[in-house]
């Protein structure tokens, strides 16, 4: 009881004052719906790839043909989508289609791959990307619940002159930013545009769009130092790997991997310390090897 009373004043002072009072409740249940029916889909993929007698199994036609998910998502954001609009804003309307617009966009999300491919590549390595796509909608929609408006633009003339520049600014480095393949970089520079910046200045990843269109052929050196920079064993690349396979169909493995290389980046990090150290009570080694 003494747990709950502040919680649950927790939660009502969280949804007037941070949610109402700003007009961010319908995004705040966009968001919910979306993790929540992200999560549940993903769970029952699992379920159905493990062939769980009693949990239903894939909706197909009598001639054989998979219903994906995807379907569904779409139909509910139509609808959700139409009945919003049509509720101008009337409470608690706007909120029942809210959330049920970010259901169907967590079920067809889910299936990003599929968007790209033309394929049902869900278990495949390609199919990773729609984890990929899920995190990157999912930081951007709850950049917005947290009050971060980058396209927010001055009332009088010289101000809104300003804000247009700078949000086309922010809009072109968070585009190469994805573009090099630089996504973490691009999420978080529309919260802090330097970020964005940087990562728009720095070389792109050799199979991003940006390496394959600039680099290449037409700048061989440049793709050789974004293959060295972005190598196949890279550290935080087998931490990304890891995090797919915890959401993405084999939790066990990627638990295992994740540790694994904590692991690993604990021991070198620890020697690369006692490598400095050594060079700094021992200076005359250094000297010595020059």
């Amino acid at each position: 009881m003494s747990t709950a009373l502040p919680l649950a004043n927790f939660a009502t002072d969280f949804w007037n004052h941070h949610l109402v009072d700003h007009g961010r409740q319908g995004v705040f249940l966009v968001l919910v719906g979306f993790v929540g029916s992200f999560a549940f889909i993903r769970f029952s993929t699992r379920m159905i790839r493990a062939e769980v007698s009693w949990w239903p199994g894939n909706i197909e036609s009598e001639s054989g043909l998979h219903v994906h998910h995807l379907v569904f998502g779409i139909v509910t954001m139509m609808v959700a989508g139409t009945f919003g609009f049509a509720s101008a804003g009337a409470s608690p309307y706007l909120e029942i289609c809210a959330f049920f617009f970010g259901v169907g966009a967590g079920l067809t999300i889910d299936e990003f791959a599929l968007w790209v491919y033309l394929e049902d590549v869900y278990w495949a390595q390609e199919g990773r990307s729609s984890i990929d796509a899920t995190v990157i909608a999912g930081s951007l929609i709850t950049l917005i619940v947290l009050g971060a408006n980058p396209f927010e633009v001055g009332s009088d003339g010289e101000g809104i002159v300003v804000g247009i520049a700078s949000i086309v600014v922010l809009v072109t480095v968070v585009a190469i930013c994805f573009l090099k393949g630089r996504r973490i970089h691009g999420i978080i520079g529309i919260l802090f545009a330097p970020l964005a910046l940087y990562g728009a200045c720095r070389i792109g990843k050799p199979d991003s769009a940006w390496a394959r269109h600039r680099y290449g052929e037409r700048r061989p050196k440049k793709q050789a130092k974004a293959e060295r920079r972005f190598h196949p064993g890279r550290r935080t690349d087998r931490f990304k790997e890891g995090f797919r396979d915890i959401v993405g169909g084999k939790p066990s493995v990627g638990v295992a991997h994740v540790a694994e290389q904590a692991v690993a980046a604990t021991r070198e990090a620890g020697e690369e310390v006692r490598a400095a150290t050594e060079r700094v009570v021992h200076p005359e080694d250094k000297d010595r090897d020059d």
